[in-house]
């Protein structure tokens, strides 16, 4: 044998050596591992996972008070007596100048959806000495009224019981 032939096979059983065998058991737990993870980062970028009317608010001009959305299911009490009338109420503090209200297990129907801004937290859309509001506020359809709040046909919208995206803008 010459010389360059012994290094070659001396260099082929180094490689041969330095090869390592992954026991069946760890290759199936780093792939379910790895399975998982694509699973659960799948399910955090998601939109809304269970069904329901899924409201992202714009136009918020701050992030001082709350937001409130108030989904009624019938004409009593829109909108101005939605912590009575409403059938759901969500009160949600404000991030970054932005808001989303999730109403989850909603039955098929039809319904209309009021938001006011309560920048000073008392539970009600403050108004002026004209009755104008000083918070912001928005209806469901971008409803607006003649003198007042427009009537609950204007602003209902029917819902079949899957998963419905709503965007509503908030008026000063």
């Amino acid at each position: 044998m010459n010389p360059a032939t012994i290094r070659k096979s001396a260099v082929s059983s180094k490689v041969k050596d330095t090869q390592v065998r992954v026991p069946r058991e760890v290759q199936c737990v780093a792939w379910f591992a790895a399975l998982m993870l694509a699973a659960l980062s799948s399910l955090s970028f998601a939109q809304s996972p269970c069904p329901g009317i899924h409201v992202k608010i714009l136009n918020i001009k701050n992030s001082i008070g709350t937001v409130a959305c108030a989904l009624f299911d019938s004409p009593d009490g829109f909108p101005n007596d939605y912590l009575r009338m409403a059938t759901n109420v969500m009160v949600i503090k404000i991030r970054k100048d932005q808001a989303r209200c999730d109403f989850e297990d909603i039955p098929p129907g039809t319904y209309a959806m009021a938001v006011i801004h309560d920048e000073n937290m008392n539970g009600k859309l403050d108004t002026n000495w004209l009755g104008v509001p000083t918070e912001g506020y928005g209806f469901s359809n971008d409803a607006k009224g003649v003198v007042g709040a427009p009537p609950f046909s204007a602003a209902s919208f029917p819902y079949n019981g899957q998963n419905l995206e709503l965007t509503m803008s908030l008026h000063y």
